[in-house]
């Protein structure tokens, strides 16, 4: 774990309805989201049972009731450790969702799909403070090399004792689709992850996921109305038990129920050439609070708190460190 005074740990905490941000926690992400104001108790609540209530409707075979699965979720973060003795920091680095299943039936307790979400204050330094400047400069597309260093800092974690001695596979990360690109319906139709889509072209998100070894495969699930976007290493398909693939359906396509309703909770499926938009009016609103605008204000926040606490301070000695990763 330790090379060149740089290392990872590994912790987790419930997510349930008793959850609170801890202070390291980007407060732009999903779960920190919904765990704010005077409703935080109500939000959290009735988006578990969502997460549930999918999850059931996924797995309803042997399952009459629909009531048969109960989901646990746990937010993991990793924390990045700099320098030994007196002078060694941590600084979080990560945080993504681990699922597990308890089966009513049996009893069993069944591990889900470790990623899902993904949240990164190196993203939003990229996004928030190094893609901006270089588009006020008179730059156009991103800067070469952008995403880089988040790239291997990810392989990097993935290669690590501490991921290694957590989790048994590599992760999936589920996020929507984006509204400036066109997806087209295929034939290919999975049980669980449903139909699959197809986008020809690469986007600026595809890009910074394949620096950190990730491709992408879109699909719609059953009883859903829009492709969520999958990115994962290896093969989605042959990797993931349905269980596993259906826990991270659940959980995130809840989220963006929540967070992109103009898509996720339209009125109408998506047709056969799709291009999602988020100024759709046709659709339906959950019962749980969220501000977006706040989100995204606080996202450039984040991305400074990255330059002033790792950027300026490791960043150069990171990237040596990150490029020799060998993967």
């Amino acid at each position: 774990m330790t090379n060149s005074g740089f290392t990872f740990t590994i912790s987790s905490i419930p997510f349930d309805e008793d959850y609170r941000p801890a202070d390291n926690t980007r407060i732009t992400t999903n779960f920190a989201n919904l765990a704010r104001g005077e409703c935080r108790r109500e939000n959290l609540r009735n988006t578990l049972v969502m997460i549930d209530h999918r999850f059931n409707a996924l797995m309803h075979w042997d399952n009459p009731a629909g009531d048969r699965y109960t989901m646990e979720l746990r937010i993991v973060s990793a924390m990045l450790g700099t320098g030994e003795g007196d002078g060694h920091e941590t600084f979080p680095l990560i945080e993504i969702l681990q699922t597990a299943v308890i089966d009513g039936a049996s009893g069993e307790r069944i591990d889900g799909m470790v990623g899902n979400n993904f949240s990164s204050y190196v993203r939003d330094y990229d996004f928030s403070v190094v893609l901006p400047d270089h588009l006020r400069s008179g730059g156009g597309g991103a800067p070469q090399g952008f995403g880089d260093l988040h790239g291997n800092l990810f392989r990097r974690f993935l290669d690590s004792r501490a991921y290694r001695d957590h989790f048994r596979k590599a992760p999936v990360i589920c996020l929507s689709v984006s509204s400036r690109e066109v997806y087209r319906r295929t034939a290919n139709v999975h049980p669980i992850l449903g139909v699959e889509y197809r986008n020809d072209s690469c986007s600026p998100t595809d890009e910074y996921f394949a620096k950190m070894g990730m491709k992408v495969r879109y699909f719609m699930p059953p009883h859903g109305v829009a492709p969520l976007a999958f990115y994962h290493i290896g093969d989605l398909v042959s990797d993931y038990t349905n269980l596993e693939l259906a826990s991270t359906i659940a959980t995130m396509e809840t989220f963006q129920k929540i967070y992109r309703p103009e898509i996720y909770n339209a009125n109408s499926v998506a047709a056969e050439q799709y291009r999602p938009s988020l100024t759709y009016q046709d659709y339906s609103l959950t019962r749980i609070l969220y501000d977006r605008e706040e989100r995204s204000r606080l996202a450039a926040l984040q991305g400074k708190f990255a330059e002033e606490h790792v950027i300026k301070p490791h960043g150069a000695a990171l990237r040596r460190w990150s490029a020799s990763c060998g993967l």
